[in-house]
């Protein structure tokens, strides 16, 4: 009982957000992305967003460590520099509508957010000729304000790679070089403008041992499955739980 007050949540809260992590940290050693957009669609029916950001951060830095030795090969770096620019001036806007913006607000955006990327995925629209360097600082851009406000930054990058028919491998490995940096910048600057406490590392801390048996897991899937049924799951996922996101918020109106 001391334990559960120290960290201030319920047995039956600590064991979701247990499971959630573990199923995200699996989603994510699979698809390349798709750990916050899961973390924070169902952990948001117990903390409000700008209790889960700074935790999720701190999550995304470590999940990323963990998913070096099956990406490394695989990452190219000329893109992720070229994005990391547009994270680098949209993050902070980002961080700043979370603190001032109302839980119900921030939660509803990013569920519709999550939705709409996701759809648009699925519609498998391609365009070789948006890859030039103006459109990749303001997808990182958008990416920037999205990771900041939600930490899902994730989904418009990966849709602008899917578009652009950037292989799935390259996909999953720049998104997570990406993410280790960008979630890095954006945890300092949560700290510095008081959204991060200890309570959210003691809270992430724990946490963080879960994140290598789910990548594992995740990424054996990725080797053994085919391109389109690995999105679709993912996908699909991602839009039931945002759905969920959206009732649980109109029920608290």
């Amino acid at each position: 009982m001391d334990l559960l007050n120290f960290f201030e949540l319920s047995l039956f809260e600590i064991l979701l957000i247990i499971f959630t992590v573990f199923i995200a940290s699996v989603i994510r050693g699979f698809n390349g992305f798709g750990f916050s957009a899961t973390c924070i669609s169902l952990i948001s029916f117990i903390l409000p967003a700008i209790e889960i950001v700074p935790i999720i951060l701190i999550l995304e830095i470590s999940v990323s460590i963990f998913m070096i030795p099956y990406i490394w090969s695989n990452i190219n770096w000329k893109f992720v520099f070229q994005i990391l620019v547009g994270i680098s001036i949209g993050s902070p806007i980002g961080l700043y509508l979370l603190k001032y913006l109302s839980p119900n607000i921030v939660h509803l955006s990013i569920c519709g957010i999550v939705i709409f990327f996701v759809i648009l995925q699925l519609q498998g629209y391609s365009n070789k000729k948006i890859n030039t360097l103006p459109i990749k600082i303001l997808a990182g851009g958008l990416s920037g304000i999205i990771n900041g406000l939600g930490t899902l930054g994730g989904m418009p990058i990966s849709l602008f790679l899917l578009i652009t028919k950037v292989a799935p491998i390259v996909i999953r490995g720049s998104l997570a070089a990406i993410f280790f940096i960008a979630d890095a910048y954006v945890l300092n600057l949560s700290f510095f403008s008081g959204i991060v406490d200890s309570k959210v590392f003691y809270r992430a801390l724990p946490l963080i041992l879960i994140l290598p048996v789910g990548v594992f897991i995740g990424n054996k899937l990725f080797v053994k499955s085919r391109e389109e049924t690995y999105r679709k799951f993912v996908f699909y996922f991602l839009i039931i739980i945002s759905i969920i996101g959206i009732i649980k918020v109109i029920n608290n109106i």
